[in-house]
């Protein structure tokens, strides 16, 4: 069936490509859970792996791996095959330290975000430059990974008092000037997290890298994340960046001009894909999965509402947002949400499913629960029954 690559790429065409729910919904699973062999690799495919929750996102990894546990994903970051920083969606997120580059570029392309806190205190560019460096300087120039308070230290040393002064409002304090780009000197590749000194968090400077252009970086990112997410479209590309949509079209736009991608009918939604990855020959998902908080594969999924069917879309979102839920993947649509608790070396792992799960399914759900059992190290014990806990933040 013959491709569209042309700049017809707002409506659908009789010659374009079809493409089914059933056919995109197994071919990302398929990707996303083919076993790789190491941490990196699995995140490399994921693109990045949210981690505000960082349990969490060692499950969501570990998953992923031919062999493996929750542990190897902790020695990965600890090795530096792993990064964890401020990056996509402006949230915490696990990235493979050679993708480091790749994802600086990427931020470098988007329109800055607003500040926080009042219009009036919105640092120059300059200002921005100077603190940046200076959070960069205060991590790099150390052995050892910072606390929070020894980097606020080391950023006044560097920048001055005024970098210092408390202005910012955040959980009813008032944070100093400097944490207003924090998240900026992640996104530029200066600023990582490092291992918990006890209960205290740690800041580092992440590996050195190459810089990769900004326009090189997009194109490419567009292409991985077709390749593990597609077919989709800008809007749904600029949802999983949280990023305006004008940046999205025009990425789209650039890739489509040089027939890198291809739009295709995606259940009468015209969409696209990498041009040279139309194939779908994949064999329908089978069995049961619980996905952690925050799963790359729940967040991305397109269109939402056939991921999350029916009673899915009220039960496993939050105000329609993915991930807020771990939920139970049955033949690869969300059919339940899950809970874990733990208390020494077990977990207890409720499960609720928004349906009677027959009988002769039951063994399907235990191996899944016994599997997170395994990658965490714990004796799992399966409850069936309502989960009470409400949505993550």
């Amino acid at each position: 069936m013959p491709i569209v690559t042309g700049p017809s790429w707002m409506g659908l065409d009789d010659a374009m490509l079809r493409v089914s729910w059933p056919e995109a919904n197994a071919r990302r699973l398929s990707r996303q859970f083919h076993r790789t062999t190491s941490p990196a690799g699995a995140v490399h495919q994921m693109l990045a792996a949210q981690a505000q929750v960082a349990s969490a996102a060692e499950v969501s990894i570990a998953l992923r791996l031919s062999s493996g546990r929750c542990a190897d994903v902790r020695s990965a970051l600890a090795g530096g095959e792993l990064i964890r920083a401020a990056g996509l969606r402006g949230t915490i997120h696990t990235v493979a330290a050679d993708d480091l580059a790749l994802w600086v570029g990427v931020f470098g392309s988007m329109p800055s975000a607003r500040w926080p806190g009042r219009g009036d205190l919105e640092p120059s560019p300059e200002e921005v430059d100077r603190l940046c460096a200076a959070i960069g300087a205060a991590v790099s120039e150390e052995t050892e990974p910072l606390t929070l308070d020894e980097l606020h230290e080391g950023v006044v040393a560097r920048a001055g008092a005024w970098a210092g002064e408390p202005v910012m409002p955040a959980f009813q304090t008032m944070w100093p000037r400097w944490r207003l780009v924090q998240a900026v000197a992640a996104r530029r590749g200066l600023l990582s997290f490092g291992p918990n000194r006890g209960r205290a968090v740690t800041f580092a400077a992440p590996p050195a890298f190459e810089a990769v252009e900004p326009e090189d970086a997009v194109a490419v990112l567009l292409d991985r994340y077709l390749r593990a997410y597609g077919p989709s479209t800008p809007a749904a590309y600029a949802k999983w960046h949280a990023a305006p949509i004008g940046w999205a079209n025009r990425t789209f736009e650039a890739l489509a001009a040089q027939g890198r991608i291809a739009q295709v009918d995606f259940d009468g939604i015209p969409a696209w894909l990498a041009r040279d990855d139309v194939d779908f020959a994949v064999e329908p998902p089978l069995g049961v999965l619980l996905l952690p908080y925050f799963d790359a594969l729940a967040i991305a999924a397109y269109p939402r509402e056939r991921f999350f069917p029916g009673r899915a879309s009220e039960r496993a979102l939050a105000g329609g947002q993915a991930g807020n839920f771990p939920v139970v993947l049955l033949d690869g649509e969300v059919a339940g949400v899950w809970h874990q608790r733990k208390a020494g070396r077990r977990v207890r792992i409720t499960v609720e499913m928004l349906d009677p799960l027959p009988r002769s399914r039951r063994a399907e759900l235990e191996s899944a629960v016994a599997h997170l059992g395994v990658l965490q190290d714990l004796q799992p014990d399966l409850v069936l029954g309502e989960v009470t806990t409400g949505p993550h933040a």
